[in-house]
């Protein structure tokens, strides 16, 4: 019984969108913070200058006030925290609005524009120690932990030679001017960027292949619950067969009750049936409104007779007849000629001509 419980086939479409409605979806939080790394490191590529001529501007007013300013005030101090706020704002602004978009984009790339109401609600099990301590020690949690590890180790590497190797460029920088340090600073930050950017990207694009397997695997299905689905959607079979028993029925007491307006009923002698009916106005051509084969052929018979409908025999209209026309449709051209004489002779028997 356990093995019939086990989840080893692919989800559904609406279990995808059942999860999808619980916020469950795929998404690598890797992948939006390496699109946003990214995104920062163009955009300060872009902005180089910006910075730079900004960087510039604070310096040489600082520079200003030293060369004016005999004491360190109050109101000095003041000043001086309001413009490096400000320089700090004008230069790290755009950075912030580049990354806060593309972090956006990558989201919504992952995990298509929605709105999810269940993910705003309380969930109590998560208070639950025992299902705290089976995701603290899942397989999700090692690779986490793992994942972490060779984040930090690649940092770490890329740090130190990053700094075994602009030893000799921070030397350099003492006999420069500022603005030329400044510059230089800068563009080893941004080769430091780039190389971090590149080894985050390998690690992002092993992360999304990860988080796919464990979204695919997380919401797989039981043998059970395809069965339990399959009933909700489509309607349980013993439902569905009763259902359909029930309209059957329906169906075949509106056909009986027409039997009494037909104008006549066309046999071959019992194995097929046809009652037919003709109305000018609302019709081109006579309308089939019973037919039945065997048993059902002699019920039609018997309610005509009963009723004092004619009946013709005429074993291969009866039969072609039954076996082109559907109920409630206009017979077919081709008999058009055949029919006109039948219905003149139940006419002269009615004596209605």
């Amino acid at each position: 019984m356990a093995g019939s419980d086990s989840k080893t086939e692919k989800a559904s479409p609406k279990r995808r969108k059942d999860e999808r409605k619980k916020g469950n979806v795929l998404m690598s939080k890797d992948v939006i913070a390496i699109v946003s790394i990214i995104g920062m490191f163009f955009s300060l590529k872009i902005i180089f200058p910006f910075i730079v001529n900004t960087l510039k501007q604070v310096i040489d007013t600082f520079f200003d006030m030293a060369a004016v300013e005999t004491e360190m005030t109050e109101s000095l101090l003041n000043d001086i925290t309001k413009e490096l706020i400000f320089a700090f704002i004008k230069m790290a602004f755009p950075l912030l609005i580049a990354s806060g978009v593309l972090a956006i984009v990558a989201t919504v790339a992952q995990t298509k524009p929605m709105f999810v109401v269940d993910s705003l609600k309380p969930k109590f099990n998560r208070l639950n120690p025992i299902e705290g301590f089976k995701r603290l020690f899942s397989f999700k949690s090692a690779f986490d932990v793992i994942k972490g590890t060779v984040k930090i180790t690649i940092l770490l590497v890329i740090l130190y030679k990053f700094v075994s190797n602009s030893i000799l460029n921070f030397a350099r920088m003492l006999d420069m001017d500022l603005y030329s340090s400044i510059v230089i600073l800068l563009d080893l930050i941004m080769g430091l960027v780039f190389k971090v950017s590149l080894a985050f990207l390998v690690i992002s694009i092993f992360d999304f292949g990860f988080q796919w397997w464990e979204y695919e695997r997380q919401i797989k299905m039981s043998k059970h619950e395809m069965k339990e689905e399959y009933k909700q959607t489509e309607g349980d079979p013993q439902i569905k067969g009763k259902i359909k028993n029930l309209q059957r029925k329906m169906a075949m007491a509106r056909m009986m009750q027409a039997i009494p307006d037909a104008d006549v009923v066309i046999k071959n002698p019992t194995h097929f049936a046809v009652a037919l009916k003709y109305d000018g106005e609302k019709n081109a051509a006579p309308v089939l409104v019973a037919k039945g084969q065997d048993y059902l052929a002699l019920r039609i018979i018997k309610m005509a007779e009963e009723n004092d409908v004619v009946v013709v025999e005429n074993k291969p209209l009866a039969r072609a007849i039954y076996s082109t026309t559907d109920l409630n449709r206009e017979i077919p051209k081709e008999f058009y000629g055949t029919i006109a004489e039948v219905l003149v002779y139940v006419y002269k028997l009615k004596h209605k001509v």
